[in-house]
């Protein structure tokens, strides 16, 4: 069975797609994960490491108060992201890492954004472990939600699920 990694290059070739991801959470792990990929400068136009506030609302679009653990700014960031470096698909993390709360949300608390050309929307996991752990978990569900949106897979099949911009 390939790796995630491995799928995502091959698929990105096969439908001629491109890949752009925002990070806040994981401060730029997702996009060295990414770069790893076979052809990689072909099809991943980049990542934008958003972690204050400021810079997801003037780099990335994310309203003004929206809370940074929270699906809208997951997907908001996703959306923002995909615009911003002109790509076909788009993932962005967000959440706490630990190993305290952050304004009422455990340690643990991810969202996992992502968008298309058509459709966005977010997934919310609980990762346990250390602050490392709940980082690696998030990178390697970030890679799964890549693979299932370059495949146009539904959530069902490992993909993301469906929710109007």
């Amino acid at each position: 069975m390939k790796n995630p990694i491995q799928r995502l290059s091959e698929l990105t070739t096969e439908h001629s797609l491109t890949v752009a991801v925002a990070e806040s959470l994981t401060c730029g792990l997702l996009a060295s994960e990414i770069g790893k990929g076979e052809n990689a400068s072909e099809w991943f136009c980049g990542a934008v490491v958003a972690y204050q506030t400021a810079v997801k609302e003037q780099v990335l679009g994310v309203p003004d108060g929206l809370d940074p653990c929270s699906a809208e700014c997951a997907s908001r960031l996703a959306q923002g992201v995909r615009s911003l470096l002109q790509a076909d698909i788009a993932v962005a993390t967000t959440g706490v890492g630990g190993p305290d709360s952050e304004d009422g949300h455990p340690p643990g608390t991810v969202f996992l954004g992502w968008a298309d050309a058509t459709r966005s929307g977010a997934e919310l996991f609980h990762f346990g472990g250390e602050p490392e752990d709940v980082l690696r978990a998030t990178v390697d569900r970030a890679m799964i939600l890549l693979v299932g949106l370059a495949g146009g897979q539904g959530q069902a099949d490992g993909g993301p699920s469906t929710s109007p911009r």
